[in-house]
């Protein structure tokens, strides 16, 4: 009889071990794994998750591509492949909303489009190239006899625009950063003698920068030096457009600005 009391006591004594240390697991120890889980999640570099981004690329032929030999896009692929060799980015997919010509108040009415719209509202972050066209209509309706002061109405117009191109934006997505391509001076090859145009050109750039630092989280990429302080040859056949390696300085001045200022913002 002793010794089935003794039995007894021993395995209620087990029983009652056993449920205070599921007791002290359950009050104090799960959590304490819980939160080790969290802060080891927390000490593991941005790296350790790498993301995919959603880019939209908008505006003109500079987004389309025009005078890439490939037409893949232009600036896109070379930007692409440097952005996939971050560490902290997966896939780098871009939709590509360039069109060739369009002027600031004709990408003003393709961001009305649903399509546009519902991409840009899922973008984390938004490239745009505008403003050469209007340049090109000024040239183009002064061929003959080519002044500073014929710029100015449509520099004032091309502000406007641009900045109701950003409104319009941020009427879909406030978050996404945004990088305007500044504007560049092709003509040299045509007028040579215009010395005003590269004036132009840098006047054109301010009024943008300008805007850009408006926003808040947006981005301004000069590449007006790119083409005028280079001894290669940049230009496609038409003289306008960037050929394949005036479209790589170009993917490369645009990867400077993200590496510098904005990669950091989207993938963390």
């Amino acid at each position: 009889m002793l010794k089935k009391f003794t039995l007894l006591y021993l395995a209620l004594a087990m029983i009652l071990s056993s449920c205070s240390q599921f007791e002290s697991f359950e009050k104090g120890n799960f959590n304490k794994v819980k939160e080790t889980g969290m802060e080891l999640k927390e000490a593991l570099p941005t790296s350790f998750f790498p993301r995919d981004l959603h880019i939209v690329a908008a505006g003109d032929s500079l987004t389309q591509g025009v005078g890439d030999s490939t037409d893949s896009g232009g600036y896109i692929p070379y930007l692409t492949e440097q952005l996939e060799k971050e560490k902290t980015i997966k896939n780098a997919n871009f939709e590509n909303f360039g069109v060739r010509g369009n002027r600031t108040d004709q990408l003003l009415t393709r961001l009305k489009n649903k399509n546009v719209q519902s991409s840009l509202e899922d973008a984390d972050l938004i490239i745009l190239t505008i403003g050469g066209n209007d340049l090109m209509k000024v040239v183009k309706q002064n061929f003959s006899s080519l002044h500073l002061n014929q710029f100015k109405a449509e520099q004032k117009l091309f502000a406007d625009q641009l900045q109701e191109i950003f409104l319009s934006i941020r009427n879909q997505n406030q978050e996404a950063p945004i990088v305007l391509v500044g504007l560049y001076n092709p003509f040299y090859s045509w007028f040579a003698d215009v010395e005003e145009m590269n004036q132009i050109v840098d006047e054109w750039n301010g009024q943008s920068l300008s805007i850009v630092e408006q926003d808040g989280n947006a981005h301004f990429v000069d590449i007006h030096d790119i083409f005028l302080n280079n001894e290669e040859n940049l230009l496609y056949t038409d003289y306008f457009h960037p050929n394949d390696r005036g479209y790589q300085l170009i993917a490369d001045r645009i990867f400077e600005t993200l590496d510098e200022q904005v990669i950091d913002s989207i993938t963390n």
